[in-house]
């Protein structure tokens, strides 16, 4: 083992990583954090996984880990919950802390910061049974998205072609949040952003261009198949290239994102005018997963991306002085 294996070892001494757990997400969250493990483990790390769906917190507590990483995704592992948890046991965790995680899930509630912050995001309406859907078809017009608010990875979301669509859309998506977000659609090019870092040392890496199959960029294209195209860095004027990374950094500090995260904008065909849908505080590491994608573009390859990620490990909350 080099020496420099070795100061790694020391410096994180038993590492837990999480994944697994009970969301809608759970299969892809066991492909992120096995990559992880895998990842951490080839560095000498003692790196050890736990699956919540499978323990308690009981048994987390017991296993006493110097740290955790956190590749869970989606309820109860990406929405503050389990940062919660985690802040009671006294456990460092990487990525962000109760309250960005829990505001960074909640589509709705990330877009009312933004727009408090002059970033800008499609118009939307929130949505439940009953509602006037003709109202806000009229205001938003037609093709729209509609999506459940607190699910990721395109789970839930219809795109409403027809006004007669509207109601199944809706009640799709109430199958999993009792309040639906119905967004204007932006025709455009789709492109993601990862951030790393904190406060003023956040910082952009080079922006991924997604290129779906007929623009389709759903759950099977986003985990499963090798038809989507991606193209990193993206192929933009330096100038947009600059502000939309801008505007990513700015929608994850307005959030207090920290350690990692992911922010997914598009380009609107007509203006070239960019627009941020929502920010992922737990992104995917799987081998089509986009952070990677875009830490590779700058010489960090998989391995020292987990490291980076694992060294900002630290528990949120400031403890009060006795």
């Amino acid at each position: 083992m080099s020496d420099a294996n070795t100061n790694i070892v020391t410096n994180f001494g038993k590492v837990g990583v999480l994944f697994g757990g009970r969301s809608a997400e759970r299969d892809v969250s066991i492909m992120s954090g096995t990559g992880v493990l895998q990842a951490l483990q080839s560095r000498g790390i003692d790196a050890h996984g736990f699956d919540p769906a499978e323990r308690t917190l009981a048994e987390l507590a017991a296993e006493k880990f110097d740290c955790v990483f956190i590749a869970l995704h989606g309820r109860y592992g990406e929405d503050g919950s389990l940062q919660g948890a985690l802040e009671q046991l006294g456990i460092p965790y990487t990525g962000s802390g109760v309250m960005a995680s829990s505001v960074g899930m909640d589509k709705i509630t990330t877009k009312i910061i933004w727009l408090s912050k002059n970033i800008p995001t499609p118009r939307y309406a929130t949505v439940v049974p009953g509602d006037d859907l003709d109202a806000i078809v009229a205001d938003l017009g037609l093709p729209l998205i509609v999506k459940p608010p607190l699910e990721g990875s395109t789970i839930g979301i219809t795109k409403v072609e027809k006004a007669e669509e509207f109601e199944a859309a809706v009640a799709l998506a109430t199958g999993f949040d009792e309040i639906v977000l119905a967004e204007e659609f932006v025709t455009g090019r789709e492109f993601t952003v990862a951030v790393l870092g904190s406060g003023k040392h956040a910082r952009a890496l080079p922006i991924v261009e997604i290129v779906a199959p007929e623009g389709n960029y759903d759950y099977q294209n986003k985990y499963f198949t090798d038809d989507t195209q991606y193209h990193c860095p993206a192929d933009l004027p330096a100038e947009l290239t600059a502000e939309i990374q801008k505007h990513a950094v700015d929608a994850y500090r307005a959030l207090g994102c920290e350690g990692w995260g992911r922010v997914d904008v598009l380009v609107r065909e007509s203006d070239m005018r960019p627009f941020l849908l929502e920010v992922n505080t737990s992104p995917g590491m799987t081998g089509h997963s986009l952070v990677p994608m875009a830490a590779r573009a700058v010489g960090i390859g998989y391995e020292d991306l987990c490291i980076e990620i694992l060294r900002s490990a630290r528990c949120k909350m400031v403890k009060a002085q006795g």
